[in-house]
């Protein structure tokens, strides 16, 4: 998929990502999601697939506090209060831990609205807001949110099938 540089490619991508995530996410056993084997976000670990949700919950949930303080003027500690851009694998295991106490369906029901919140508030947003001017050093809003909504659920999806493949599990129940 090519990296989208207008809302409307912006909007097409988180879909069709996400909808194609959500296929292959549907297909586990409630019985496995937390069963480890999955890369892990930190070289050499494994996760299971409620850590992969979670990861993703997380992500989504904080561009949604980017947008918000960007919104209402407030400034912006990217990529989260405490972490730096190089410390991402230590950020997703605090992903795992924010919502290890949430059921693996009300995970994905969070995820899924907060994708559903971060389409809504591009949706309001005109080209140049997305992609007009550097948001976050050199990129662009829509890039930002592109790297943190549609890239990941690619990276997800790509792990997610390669465990349902390895351990055969879209064959049990």
């Amino acid at each position: 998929m090519t990296v989208p540089t207008n809302k409307d490619q912006l909007l097409k991508a988180i879909d069709l990502t996400f909808d194609k995530l959500i296929m292959d996410l549907s297909g586990v056993p409630l019985s496995r999601v937390d069963e480890c084997g999955l890369e892990g976000h930190v070289k050499g670990t494994q996760m299971s697939v409620t850590n992969l949700v979670a990861y993703l919950v997380g992500w989504n949930e904080l561009v949604l506090k980017w947008l918000d303080r960007d919104a209402t003027g407030e400034p912006i500690d990217f990529p989260e209060t405490g972490f730096k851009w190089n410390e991402l694998g230590r950020l997703a295991q605090k992903f795992y831990r924010d919502y290890e106490g949430v059921p693996f369906p009300q995970l994905i029901e969070r995820l899924a609205a907060a994708k559903a919140r971060i389409v809504s508030l591009i949706q309001v947003r005109d080209n140049d807001d997305l992609y007009g001017q550097p948001w976050y050093e050199k990129w662009t809003m829509g890039r930002m949110i592109q790297f943190n909504t549609s890239s990941p659920y690619v990276n997800a999806r790509g792990r997610l099938r390669k465990w349902l493949k390895t351990k055969d599990v879209s064959r049990q129940s």
